[in-house]
C-alpha cells in the first residue's frame, strides 16, 4: 500500500462521525466486517443477522449501547510505509472519550518526541511502528501519556482521499501558499496550494494536511490536521452527507486496519452520537511549555519531562469529571 495516514478516517471511526454512522446500522456492520480486524470474537452473530431479515428485505440491526463507565482511549496511526518496508508512523493521534461526562479530546502527538520504546531503548516516537507495528506504538504512547490505550485504528493516503472524495470535497481556507516537490516519490505526492478559500478534493486535501516544509514544521502541520478534521466532521454531520455514509464506508473499508471488533465499533457509534464536534478539545501533545530541544547523536529531537506531561493529561481528565459533576448539581438544582 502507499504511504500510510490515519487521522481523518480514524476520527471518523473512533469519535465524532461514528455518531452519524449509527443511523446506518446495516452499513456499518457490513463495513466493519470488510476491514482488517484483529479482534473479532465478539462480532455480531451471523445466525441472528439472518433471522432479522425473515420479514423484510432490509436487515434490522440493533445498535448496542456503550455500557462502560471508564474513559476509552483510541490510538490513531498513519504511517509512511513503502513497498515491503514497514516504515514509520507519519501521524500519531489519540482520541480520548469519557462516556460519563461525554467530553472528548483529540491529541496530536508530535512524532519527533524522544521517547522510550519498550525493548528498543530511546528513539523518536515515529520509530515505534517500524520496530513493532501498531501494538508497540500503542504501548509506547500509553507509557508516554500515562494512560491505558485500549484500541488502535490505522489507515493510509488512499483511504483518506477516498473519504474526502466520497463527501464531494471539503472547504478549507488555506493560510498561505504551500509548495513541495519530491523525486523520491516520483512526484506522486507533490504539494502546490495557493492561499485562500478552496474546495478541496481528496488529492488536494492530502496536500494540505501533509505540508510541513516551513519554519514551524510539524507543529503547524498537526494544527492543520486538527482544523481539517473539525471541518470533516462538520461535513459528515450535514444532512446531505448522511445519505453518503454507506458509499463512504464502502470506499474506505480496504484501507483500514483496527483491533476494534464490529460490535465495539457499533458501541462507539452510539457513544459518539452524544459528543458535540465544536466542544472537542484539540491540542498538540506534548504542549510547547513541556518541550525541550535535545540531541540524539547528531540529530535534534524533542525532549519532554514525562512526569509533568502525565500530570498535565490527568489534569485535563479531572476537569472533565469536574465539569460532569457541576452539570449534575446544576441539573438537580433546576428541577
Amino acid at each position: 500500500m502507499f504511504k500510510k495516514w490515519l487521522w481523518g478516517t480514524a476520527l471518523t471511526l473512533a469519535l465524532v462521525v461514528t455518531g452519524v454512522i449509527v443511523y446506518y446500522g446495516y452499513s456499518i456492520v457490513h463495513f466493519a466486517n470488510s476491514i482488517s480486524t484483529a479482534a473479532s470474537s465478539d462480532s455480531p452473530n451471523s445466525s441472528n443477522a439472518s433471522n432479522s431479515t425473515e420479514s423484510s428485505d432490509t436487515p434490522k440491526v440493533v445498535i448496542p449501547k456503550w455500557d462502560g463507565k471508564e474513559r476509552v482511549n483510541i490510538l490513531l496511526i498513519g504511517g509512511d510505509s513503502r513497498g515491503d518496508d514497514a516504515g514509520r508512523s507519519d501521524s500519531v493521534m489519540v482520541a480520548s472519550i469519557d462516556p460519563v461526562s461525554k467530553k472528548a479530546h483529540l491529541f496530536s502527538v508530535l512524532r519527533d518526541t524522544y521517547v522510550n520504546i519498550p525493548g528498543h531503548g530511546k528513539s523518536r516516537l515515529n520509530a515505534a511502528y517500524s520496530f513493532g507495528g501498531a501494538e508497540l506504538t500503542k504501548q509506547t504512547v500509553s507509557d508516554l501519556l500515562g494512560i491505558p490505550i485500549q484500541h488502535y485504528v490505522y489507515t493510509d493516503f488512499t483511504g483518506f482521499m477516498a473519504l474526502v472524495d466520497a463527501l464531494d470535497g471539503i472547504d478549507i481556507d488555506v493560510e498561505k501558499d504551500m509548495y513541495y516537490t519530491s523525486k523520491a516519490d516520483k512526484h506522486m505526492y507533490d504539494i502546490d496550494l495557493k492561499k485562500g478559500l478552496q474546495h478541496m478534493d481528496g488529492k488536494t486535501a492530502l496536500q494540505y494536511v501533509r505540508f510541513r516544509h516551513d519554519a514551524t514544521s510539524d507543529f503547524t502541520r498537526t494544527e492543520r490536521q486538527r482544523i481539517f478534521m473539525t471541518e470533516l466532521a462538520k461535513k459528515m454531520q450535514s444532512t446531505t452527507s448522511l445519505f453518503k455514509i454507506p458509499e463512504m464506508l464502502e470506499a474506505i473499508a480496504p484501507y483500514i486496519k483496527t483491533d476494534l471488533s464490529p460490535t465495539q465499533m457499533l458501541k462507539l457509534a452510539s457513544l459518539g452520537f452524544d459528543i458535540r464536534v465544536n466542544e472537542i478539545d484539540q491540542q498538540q501533545i506534548p504542549p510547547n511549555k513541556l518541550l525541550t530541544n535535545e540531541r540524539a547523536g547528531s540529530a535534534q529531537v524533542l525532549g519532554v519531562n514525562v512526569p509533568k506531561l502525565q500530570a498535565y493529561i490527568q489534569k485535563l481528565f479531572e476537569e472533565d469529571n469536574q465539569s460532569s459533576s457541576d452539570s449534575s448539581v446544576t441539573g438537580k438544582s433546576n428541577e
